[in-house]
């Protein structure tokens, strides 16, 4: 029967969307990796959605491997919170011969705070904005490396773009342009690039993969340049009852510094490791939907920048 599983994944290790990403500012986007069975599980031609919904609050900042208090290291701005609450919504399309296509949407509305430190004054300033994200369109290439029923396999590879429709001058009510690193896009054109193997073990109802991806941004935009990323995710699936799944996911995540005299290359660049249960449940043959806790067991930044303990993320996808 035809299902899509979100997995529990060990997302990226150095990677790609921010698990429990940190940012100077805080733009984030949880690793937690519920897209790779619309992109890798549909053996047979046809298309695949995932509709998820992310909760990312940012409130933690560090330096290093080190939770410290707000101001407590000096900065011209001293950060205080940035709240994330995203969708993402993912169309994928197989085709005959093992080729396919994804895109996926993300649209972000985030509530930052700081404070300007200025001439001895602290100035606290805000921004609350709606907007739509960067687009990627990933291609893929899969092949079954085994014929045997009851632990069939394949194992592919990934290419493709990440488009900059994300605004990158976005303001607050005072006319103050937030920081690259908080807006809505980057302004780049980033190629990713990345490799997958799944397999079902149906004797036992257990599903599993394993992912990694890098993506590099292929130009520098109004004098900045986001750092590389690199993730890696491992996570399965298993059968609590008929229509009651069980999720695990280890996420990891190594992002490199921005640059450009836009960034903030002392305060950027991370490592992140997330470990992410969760549940899915089927609502028909080919739908279900899903929900992960994401809890990071690891966080080294440069400088000082924010964080999340945790995040929290709902969805449902299928088959269309």
């Amino acid at each position: 029967m035809k299902k899509l599983i979100p997995t529990l994944v060990c997302s990226a290790v150095a990677a790609l969307f921010p698990a429990l990403a940190s940012a100077s500012c805080g733009a984030a986007f949880c690793t937690v990796n519920t897209n790779w069975t619309s992109e890798t599980a549909l053996a047979d031609a046809g298309n695949a959605f995932d509709l998820r919904y992310e909760f990312i609050n940012l409130n933690q900042p560090m330096s290093g491997t080190d939770t410290i208090a707000i101001g407590q290291i000096p900065h011209h701005h001293d950060e205080v919170r940035t709240l994330n609450r995203n969708v993402v919504a993912t169309w994928s399309h197989s085709f005959v011969g093992g080729w396919g296509v994804s895109v996926s949407l993300p649209v972000s509305e985030r509530d930052h705070i700081h404070v300007h430190n200025h001439h001895g004054a602290k100035l606290s300033e805000n921004w609350n904005f709606t907007e739509l994200g960067d687009t990627r369109v990933t291609g893929r290439y899969q092949k079954a490396l085994l014929a045997d029923p009851l632990k069939p396999a394949l194992a592919g590879v990934t290419f493709g773009l990440k488009l900059p429709t994300g605004r990158t001058g976005v303001a607050n009510d005072a006319n103050s342009v937030a920081e690259r690193s908080m807006q809505p896009g980057t302004g780049t054109t980033d190629a990713i690039l990345g490799a997958f193997y799944h397999q079902k073990l149906t004797a036992s109802d257990i599903a599993w993969f394993a992912q990694a991806q890098y993506q590099h941004a292929l130009n520098t935009r109004s004098n900045y340049k986001p750092g590389s990323t690199f993730s890696a995710d491992i996570g399965l699936r298993r059968g609590l009852t008929e229509r009651l799944g069980g999720l695990l996911q280890l996420n990891a995540v190594r992002k490199g510094t921005d640059s450009g005299s836009e960034a903030e290359p002392e305060d950027s660049g991370q490592r992140t490791v997330a470990l992410s249960p969760g549940l899915s449940y089927a609502i028909g043959a080919q739908t279900q939907v899903y929900a992960y806790y994401q809890h990071a067991l690891y966080r080294k930044v440069n400088g000082v920048q924010l964080t999340a303990d945790r995040a929290f993320v709902v969805g449902v996808s299928g088959q269309l």
